[in-house]
């Protein structure tokens, strides 16, 4: 039983709708689908998107989610949206009227972010539902061929899985191997180059190399057609979650933001206001041993606006990605407003090491820093292929954090299960170096 009808949705909308073009912002045409629980729990799994390829881990995580849903163990989101033009926006049926009112303002929020923040320009969101699709149709395609199969099919995919986000996470458009060696060949000729005169020209890469599955795809001497097609379709999904990745805390600080300042100009009526505010606040209180990325968005907003005004969260939603985002605006004051403090693990006991005050927070920061968006995945690199033997030389990008070694080990053997030759990756154990 519901307390609410399509029509009134779509009443609700409009308000919603009219009140955000007032402010100027500026979002993706929603198509809202209405689904129950059951739904809700598939759209999470295959993240939200209406044609995904199957796959094993897909169907893990949706009976997980439904034994711990169903055992009052878990709950499911309130929105899920995809930034998509236009956006694809699921409300659940089981929710009240309050709540799809606020899941509304929330999208149109989330929607603005994804036509708008610089980090999302390249995603191409008027075809990435058809490139799914078509992935998907790809795949499947490949499972149904009696000379590849499904188990095949999955063991690719679960390799790439494994490093999909071994990337360029900037996602700065790099210059093809012949290009680059055009470009390291003129700077051997400069007089006044920095380079050494005796600089490898066969060298492979020329530089360090951030994308592995494409440089696997391109230099492997024994996949198949299919099997770099497959690792194409996984680098570039990679490609278009990364953004979101990156935006965790903007993206769910900006949608809060506006739900709150669209509800607070709705005029509802008190049996919608209280329970909204109950649920608002649910949604960016703060978390306990952890950072809740719509509650450290949404007060970071809030204080632009205070001390800078409304133009300045525009500008810092145009600009900024997370670690930008808290660079320019987290500053000693708001730390110790938020009460952030950072701790580690110190042999059997977790000691805090770090709180905000004058001394401290800037480290504070940096230690937050450093666990958002992808920065908690090691960075790998392939650093040489030798020619000889085909040997890939991989080498961790170490920051003072050491590689969970039974972890690094079964990456390495899912590389080489791509590579199909010798894989040797190189990292730093107890301050000396370390090969897998």
């Amino acid at each position: 039983m519901t307390d609410w009808t399509l029509s009134e949705l779509e009443s609700w909308d409009k308000k919603i709708c009219k009140i955000a073009k007032k402010y100027n912002l500026d979002w993706f045409e929603i198509d809202y689908e209405i689904c129950d629980y059951y739904d809700m729990i598939g759209n999470m799994t295959y993240v939200g998107m209406p044609s995904h390829y199957k796959h094993w881990s897909y169907g893990k995580n949706f009976e997980r989610t439904h034994y711990f849903y169903n055992m009052g163990l878990e709950g499911l989101p309130y929105e899920m949206i995809i930034n998509s033009d236009p956006s694809i926006s699921y409300l659940m049926r089981q929710n009240s009227m309050y709540m799809h009112i606020l899941t509304m303002a929330h999208c149109v929020g989330h929607s603005d972010f994804f036509k708008n923040n610089v980090t999302f320009k390249n995603t191409d969101p008027q075809n990435v539902i058809s490139k799914f699709k078509n992935a998907a149709d790809r795949i499947r395609t490949y499972m149904e061929d009696p000379s590849i199969g499904a188990a095949a099919v999955e063991k690719i995919l679960d390799s790439a899985h494994s490093i999909k986000f071994q990337c360029d996470r900037y996602l700065i458009k790099t210059d093809d191997p012949k290009t680059l060696k055009s470009k390291f060949l003129k700077k051997v000729r400069e007089a006044d180059s920095d380079l050494d005169p005796d600089f490898n020209l066969e060298k492979i890469p020329l530089e360090f190399d951030y994308n592995i599955l494409a440089f696997i795809s391109r230099y492997s001497r024994h996949l198949e057609d299919w099997e770099r097609d497959v690792l194409e379709i996984v680098r570039e999904e990679a490609n278009y979650f990364i953004p979101q990745a990156r935006t965790k805390i903007m993206n769910e600080g900006w949608a809060s933001f506006w739900h709150y300042t669209i509800l607070q100009e709705l005029n509802l009526p008190q049996e919608y206001y209280i329970p909204f505010l109950k649920s608002h606040n649910q949604v960016i209180r703060p978390h306990i041993g952890g950072i809740n990325p719509y509650h450290l968005g949404f007060q970071i907003f809030m204080k632009i606006k205070e001390e800078h005004g409304l133009e300045e969260c525009f500008l810092a939603r145009e600009i900024h990605n997370d670690e930008s985002f808290l660079r320019m605006y987290l500053d000693c004051s708001l730390c110790q407003e938020l009460n952030l403090f950072s701790y580690a693990l110190k042999k059997s006991d977790y000691v805090v090491d770090e709180i905000s005050d004058i001394d401290g927070w800037k480290k504070v920061r940096e230690n937050l820093i450093s666990e958002i968006a992808l920065n908690s995945i090691p960075s790998i690199y392939v650093e040489e292929l030798i020619k000889e033997d085909h040997s890939l030389i991989l080498r961790h990008e170490f920051d003072g954090r050491e590689l969970e070694l039974e972890y690094a080990e079964n990456v390495c053997f899912h590389i080489k299960d791509l590579w199909r030759d010798n894989v040797r990756l190189f990292t730093i154990i107890e301050e000396e170096e370390w090969e897998m």
